[in-house]
């Protein structure tokens, strides 16, 4: 599949998300109830509700972990958030930058811009921004952040080189990224690679997790580190859909890891 078709595939459903949420429905294809079916695929979010700064409204069950905890953010910093979705990790992060400081989210999907604009209007936070933009291509200036995150959101990218590129170019020098993301620990089967609703629900857009730190590091990071690792099980539910018997329980004793990572990386 080619790489714009990949993004709009996730635009779409992503739309669909924000769409279904702002409706009252709230469901997703990372979390919650599957925006592609009617089976549960709440395998990767993590409970944000102790954090301060924390907005239900902004929490679509969409992440893989909680960059925040990691992120060293410090009051008065300049923070991105890669793929702000409604919202949630800005919100937190504004909590931890104070009133000096300025967070910005960026996502490409009109539907979740209006579901973080509207989240950020009822809260009257001046120092927290929602811009339209691709990862890939950021129209952002040179080395205007001291901190980038992401949750759950480089997966879906295609082209991940030029995203940690970007990365890198925005960030200030001696600033650095947390961001959790899902990887992969042994073979993925070609069924599951290839199936467009598992690329949205941020499985079969996962690379290798060696290759995906050996990204970070030819994109000039430096003092790489993994901070948290947790596996994660696809339920039988999920896999019927697209394995046969004999597949799954090839699958199961393969050795296959499909592993939810923080890591952090400086420039």
């Amino acid at each position: 599949m080619k790489a714009e078709d990949l993004k709009l595939i996730v635009r779409d459903k992503y739309a669909e998300i924000a769409s279904q949420s702002i409706a009252g429905n709230q469901s997703s294809c990372c979390g919650g109830t599957n925006c592609c079916s009617d089976k549960d695929y709440t395998i990767f979010s993590d409970d944000y509700s102790h954090l301060e700064g924390y907005n239900p409204d902004a929490d679509l069950k969409l992440g893989c972990g909680i960059p925040t905890e990691f992120a060293r953010i410090n009051e008065g910093d300049s923070v991105l958030d890669l793929g702000s979705g409604a919202g949630n990790d800005c919100f937190v992060a504004r909590a931890l930058v104070g009133t000096k400081g300025k967070v910005t989210g960026i996502d490409f999907t009109d539907e979740m811009l209006e579901k973080a604009r509207n989240n950020l209007s009822k809260l009257g936070y001046k120092n927290i921004e929602f811009i339209k933009g691709d990862i890939e291509s950021m129209p952002l200036p040179d080395s205007r952040f001291d901190v980038v995150l992401s949750n759950c959101v480089l997966n879906l990218v295609p082209d991940k080189e030029k995203a940690f590129s970007e990365i890198f170019r925005v960030l200030k020098q001696g600033g650095h990224f947390c961001i959790s993301d899902v990887v992969i620990i042994g073979d993925l089967p070609e069924k599951l690679k290839k199936t467009a609703e598992l690329y949205v629900g941020c499985i079969s857009g996962a690379l290798q997790k060696e290759k995906y730190l050996k990204i970070i590091k030819d994109a000039g990071f430096s003092d790489i580190n993994v901070k948290r690792e947790v596996k994660t099980v696809i339920p039988d539910e999920i896999l019927y859909d697209f394995l046969s018997d004999d597949e799954i329980k090839s699958l199961k004793t393969s050795g296959l890891g499909i592993i939810s990572i923080t890591v952090t990386g400086y420039k």
